[in-house]
């Protein structure tokens, strides 16, 4: 009990408050059309029993408990997502085009990927440490090769998500491991190549898209699958390729006829598919408009606002990695869910922390958040040992 105490209330308040939503909404979205035999809530309401009960059981562990099981949580996860390439159709089926769930009886299905996350997390802060405490006197030579290390955790077991295919789960490993790279210590000429790499990559797809259209149509959508140039048209010219632009323009159907007050609970009448999953805010914002929306974002960010709170009052250099990656990777995952819900982005499949309904991304966000409270924890007890110290 005097564990749980010391826990971050406002954290927990705002999950228990994020967790009511969410049960409503999956309720809502998953019981007002006959696209699904039944209703998603009673496992939705399971999932955050089950998180909120990892929460608390990883929030036992302490700093050194949580780096022992980093490397062999890794292997698992790295040996099950390779696992998908070779499972047969009767324990890990195709849905909507990618093959990254294993269906378990009774229970729905497990997605590897989607604790990878909190492996890499563990991992790629062990590895930065080391290095910083190997190289007391930065070189070059030796921040590149911390570099190539990470490149070795994390490429190929992203490439195996990639192939299945996962771009959303891609973006969200660079999302919280790029941060994490940031605040390694690395020299910055170093990072300022590494930083300058992407950002030269992006601006040349856009330039190749303004100005030489062909080229891009030919070499650059060329290489991608069918289904990721689909939802690319369906981003940038969604009246003109309607068929892979219909969830897009239907959620924007939805968000604005939720106007300003929204419809009322229940009252939900623009049919979005997947609704109760990537597509949730688009039933919160038609049934309780801008107001109801806006008041899900705040709930949102103010996680994030916590999180990094705890971060900056971590006296030790694995927990502020872990911080950043954690609270970097939450934001940019809300971004992406609610900016390509209202059409800012491309849909990508990602859902919305806490709220969209799904077990494996439930259960390994709430895995997160059971690392902030070490963190949370630690904090406390360094302050309450430093006091002690100084009687």
């Amino acid at each position: 009990m005097t564990q749980f105490k010391r826990l971050d209330g406002s954290l927990i308040a705002a999950l228990l408050f994020l967790g009511s939503i969410s049960c409503l909404f999956v309720y809502s979205s998953s019981t007002n059309f006959e696209q699904y035999a039944s209703s998603f809530i009673i496992k939705q309401f399971i999932f955050y029993g089950i998180g909120f009960a990892m929460l608390f059981g990883i929030s036992l562990l302490d700093i050194e408990q949580l780096k022992k099981i980093g490397w062999p949580f890794y292997g698992l996860m790295v040996a099950l997502t390779a696992g998908l390439i070779i499972a047969p159709e009767s324990i890990a089926r195709t849905i909507n085009q990618a093959k990254s769930w294993y269906q378990i009886p009774f229970l729905g299905s497990f997605q590897p990927s989607e604790f990878l996350k909190f492996a890499f997390l563990i991992v790629v802060s062990k590895v930065i440490i080391a290095h910083q405490e190997k190289n007391t006197r930065p070189s070059y030579l030796a921040d590149l090769w911390l570099l190539v290390k990470i490149g070795f955790i994390v490429l190929p077991p992203t490439l195996l998500v990639y192939r299945q295919p996962d771009t959303g789960m891609v973006m969200l490993y660079m999302a919280m491991i790029l941060p994490m790279i940031f605040f390694s210590g690395i020299q910055r000429k170093l990072l300022a190549i590494f930083t300058a790499v992407p950002v030269v990559m992006i601006s040349t797809v856009v330039v190749l898209y303004v100005r030489f259209n062909e080229f891009f149509t030919e070499k650059i959508l060329g290489a991608l699958s069918g289904h990721q140039v689909s939802r690319i048209y369906g981003w940038l010219q969604p009246y003109e390729y309607t068929d892979s632009s219909f969830q897009v323009r239907q959620g924007f159907l939805a968000i604005g006829s939720g106007e300003i007050a929204g419809k009322g609970y229940l009252n939900n009448n623009v049919y979005v598919p997947e609704k109760h999953t990537d597509f949730i805010f688009s039933a919160i914002a038609e049934e309780f408009g801008f107001i109801g929306g806006a008041i899900v974002i705040i709930l949102l960010f103010f996680v994030i606002y916590r999180i990094v709170l705890i971060t900056v009052e971590a006296r030790d250099p694995f927990m502020t990695l872990m911080g950043a990656g954690i609270s970097s990777l939450l934001a940019f995952q809300i971004t992406q869910n609610i900016g390509m819900t209202i059409g800012l982005l491309p849909v990508t499949g990602v859902t919305l922390p806490f709220l969209s309904y799904g077990g494996s991304s439930l259960l390994s966000n709430f895995m997160l958040i059971g690392i902030v409270m070490i963190i949370h924890q630690s904090y406390k007890g360094y302050m309450f040992k430093n006091l002690g110290d100084d009687k």
